[in-house]
C-alpha cells in the first residue's frame, strides 16, 4: 500500500475490471436510455436502462431463457436465439414507446452474439446508431451454416455435436424453419 497522503486508491469496480467510468459518465452524458448486453456461456440479458441518481432503472428486460419457455424455441443458444432475444427486447422497447437508445456493450468480449441481438433490436423498429458491416449474414441469423454443418458430418459425430438438438426433438436441418415460427410466436404476442 503507498503511504504517500496524495495516493487515492482506485474504486473497487475500476480495480477489479469491472467498470469503465470514463465510458459510463459518457454514456450517461448523453441523457439516452442505455441498451445493456451482456452475454453468459449459455444466456443472453438485454435491459434498456434510464439513469437515475438514485440508482439506475431498468425500463425493458429480455432474456433468451424466454425464448424455450413462453415461444417455443428448441435449439441452444447460439446466433439466432441472441437475435431473437434481442428482436423480444426492441418489441417490448416500442410497446413502451422508447424509440432510441445507446449501445452499452460493457467490457465484455464483443461477437457475433451481440451483435445478432443488436440487429434483433434495430429490426424491431428502435433507432440505435451502428454501422450495418457489424452485423452477422441473414444466413447465419436463421442458423443455415448450422444446417451445412450438420449435413457434412457423418452419422457418429452428428449424434456427439447435435445431442441437445436430437434430445429436444429438433433435427439441426429444421433450425431456419424453426427459427422462423419462433419469430413469428413472438410477433403475435406483440402484435396484439
Amino acid at each position: 500500500m503507498a503511504k504517500n497522503k496524495n495516493y487515492t486508491v482506485a474504486l473497487r469496480r475500476k480495480r477489479e475490471g469491472l467498470t469503465n467510468y470514463k465510458k459510463r459518465l459518457n454514456l450517461l452524458k448523453s441523457n439516452d436510455i442505455r441498451l445493456v448486453i451482456r452475454k453468459s456461456l449459455n444466456n443472453l440479458n438485454i435491459q434498456l436502462i434510464q439513469f437515475n441518481p438514485n440508482g439506475d432503472k431498468v425500463l425493458v428486460s429480455a432474456n433468451s431463457k424466454e425464448l424455450s419457455k413462453h415461444f417455443g424455441w428448441k435449439g441452444s443458444f447460439n446466433t439466432s436465439a441472441a437475435y431473437l432475444t434481442g428482436f423480444l427486447a426492441g418489441l417490448r422497447a416500442k410497446n413502451n414507446k422508447i424509440s432510441k437508445a445507446v449501445v452499452d456493450f460493457g467490457l465484455q468480449s464483443i461477437g457475433s452474439k451481440l451483435y445478432a441481438a443488436l440487429k434483433g433490436i434495430v429490426d424491431a423498429g428502435l433507432n440505435i446508431k451502428h454501422s450495418k458491416e457489424i452485423f452477422p449474414s441473414e444466413e447465419r441469423i436463421k442458423g443455415e451454416h448450422i444446417v451445412k454443418y450438420a449435413q457434412k458430418l457423418d452419422k457418429v459425430n452428428y449424434q456427439k455435436y447435435f445431442s441437445n438438438y436430437i434430445k429436444n426433438n429438433i433435427k439441426p436441418e429444421d433450425i431456419p424453419k424453426h427459427f422462423e415460427e419462433v419469430k413469428k410466436n413472438i410477433l403475435a404476442k406483440w402484435q396484439k
